[in-house]
C-alpha cells in the first residue's frame, strides 16, 4: 500500500479564452467534473472561475500522471459540453494547463483563491491572473507560445 497525498492546484481555459461557460449553467459544469474527478479515485476539494476558465484544487490519485489525468479530463468534458444545449457557443478547451503542487497546509488558502474568483476577475484579467501564476512558481514565460492556443 502506498500513501500519498498529491496536491494540485490545476487551471485551464476555454479554446482561445473565449466566454463559452454561461454563469447560469457553471454549476452543471462543476458538477460533471467532480464526477470525473471522483471516477478518477481522486478527491475534487474546490472547483471555481469564470466564463472563460476553470480553477480547481485536487488530490490526485498516484496512478495518474498530471498530463494524462489533465487529458482525460478535458476529453470527456468537452464532449459533455459540446452535446449540452445549456453550452452553445463551447468550442473546446485551449491545449495548455497550468499545474502547481502544494503542500496540506495550504489547502485553505487555494480554496479561498479559488472561491473569490469571480471578485478576483472584476480587476484582474485571466492574461494577468494566469501570467503572475508562472512567475510565482518560477516558470519563464515564452512569449511565442503563452496562451497561443
Amino acid at each position: 500500500m502506498s500513501y500519498t497525498r498529491l496536491l494540485y492546484h490545476i487551471v485551464f481555459r476555454t479554446k482561445y479564452g473565449k466566454n463559452t461557460i454561461p454563469e447560469a449553467h457553471e454549476k452543471e459544469l462543476y458538477a460533471y467534473i467532480m464526477g470525473t474527478i471522483n471516477n478518477k479515485k481522486s478527491k475534487l476539494y474546490r472547483i471555481g472561475g469564470t466564463e472563460n476558465h476553470i480553477h480547481l484544487l485536487v488530490d490526485m490519485h498516484s496512478t495518474y500522471a498530471l498530463s494524462d489525468f489533465m487529458k482525460e479530463l478535458k476529453e470527456y468534458s468537452s464532449k459533455w459540453l459540446k452535446q449540452n444545449p445549456n453550452f452553445p457557443d463551447f468550442e473546446g478547451w485551449a491545449v495548455s494547463f497550468a499545474g502547481f503542487s502544494y503542500n496540506l497546509y495550504d489547502k485553505q488558502t487555494i480554496i479561498n483563491y479559488i472561491q473569490k474568483q469571480k471578485e478576483h476577475h472584476k480587476t484582474v484579467t485571466f492574461e494577468e491572473e494566469y501570467r503572475q501564476f508562472l512567475i510565482d512558481n518560477g516558470i519563464t514565460i515564452d512569449e511565442k507560445y503563452f496562451l497561443n492556443d
